[in-house]
């Protein structure tokens, strides 16, 4: 048996074993596989039911740092013309510590090749003082950029209108901001106030296709003090703006962000969004999303709009990463 049968193919939250032949087996652990901050190893064990277990790798960390996981799991059986999932009820915020855990059986007899796949929903630790866990997705770039002093001082800036010298009109509002705080986070507003264009004369930034409240976290961004629950609400009108105004680090933070959830019910408009504004990491996460682990099978319907209304190119990219799929499979 190659190397191949034990290996585990992950992306920022699903991971899929594919099992080619388990017939003359009773028993199977995977190599470890990296999702969040565990290594987990898949198994599976043939005694009158199939047995599938999910579990961390032991180690110190995971010892003292169980994971307490809530994720949704399934068993994807693949002949000719025909493909069947076996879905686990769901498993939300369960603590696993060792390999007896978790332990799903499934007296359906499974016979050729059959996937595992797990997508995890999220993934927590425990507070050391005794608090509630903590979402180890729930934290990221927003902390680091809005604790220093510095920032809390640009924030009242903002939300205080402190000496503002610069409206900026939205499409159902404006908002006061300050001149030199944009120009030293964008270029391209740099170059508005330093040049004689109406945006210097006239003391405003019009911005028609972008509502108030986005704009407003626009600015809580630039001025360092965006909270991490609104910039996850506005992702794909943050993006839009950072590649309008080449504010690379907020381009950057959208991406990285928007990696780590895609889904079946996002995982089309981020592809379109990764086309659009050249985010390569989100495009290959999306296509493999798709194709490698086979979610396209669960968003027909869409995916028929899709082929109906989206970008040619990227229609045709789809279908070549499908064609590679199906001659690897």
């Amino acid at each position: 048996m190659n190397d191949s049968a034990y290996r585990v193919e992950t992306t920022s939250r699903l991971a899929q074993w594919r099992i080619e032949n388990f017939a003359s087996c009773t028993y199977r652990k995977s190599d470890p596989f990296k999702i969040g901050l565990w290594n987990w190893h898949f198994s599976v064990e043939r005694n009158r039911a199939l047995y599938v277990k999910l579990y961390p790798e032991i180690s110190n960390f995971s010892k003292y740092n169980p994971p307490i996981a809530s994720f949704v799991i399934k068993v994807v059986t693949c002949s000719v013309g025909d493909r069947k999932a076996l879905t686990h009820p769901g498993i939300t915020d369960k603590q696993i510590k060792s390999n007896d855990d978790f332990v799903w059986a499934i007296e359906v007899p499974l016979t050729g090749k059959f996937i595992i796949d797990v997508e995890f929903l999220d993934l927590k630790t425990a507070s050391p003082d005794g608090a509630e866990p903590c979402s180890i997705w729930s934290g990221g770039f927003t902390q680091t950029r809005s604790h220093a002093t510095a920032l809390a001082s640009l924030g009242r800036m903002l939300t205080e209108s402190i000496h503002t010298d610069i409206t900026i009109n939205a499409s159902d509002g404006s908002i006061g901001a300050h001149r030199a705080v944009l120009a030293a986070q964008s270029p391209v507003f740099g170059s508005m106030f330093s040049h004689n264009l109406k945006e210097k004369e006239m003391s405003a930034i019009d911005i028609p296709d972008m509502s108030i409240e986005a704009c407003q976290v626009f600015l809580n961004y630039i001025y360092g003090n965006i909270q991490h629950e609104e910039f996850l609400v506005h992702r794909l009108a943050l993006l839009q703006a950072a590649d309008k105004y080449d504010i690379s680090n907020l381009k950057e933070a959208c991406h990285e962000s928007l990696l780590e959830d895609i889904d079946t019910k996002n995982v089309l408009e981020r592809l379109e969004n990764a086309s659009l504004y050249q985010l390569p990491k989100l495009k290959t996460s999306c296509m493999r999303y798709l194709v490698k682990f086979g979610k396209i099978f669960d968003i027909r319907a869409e995916f028929n709009v899709f082929l109906q209304c989206g970008d040619r190119e990227l229609i045709a990219e789809v279908f070549h990463e499908i064609l590679n799929a199906w001659k690897g499979f």
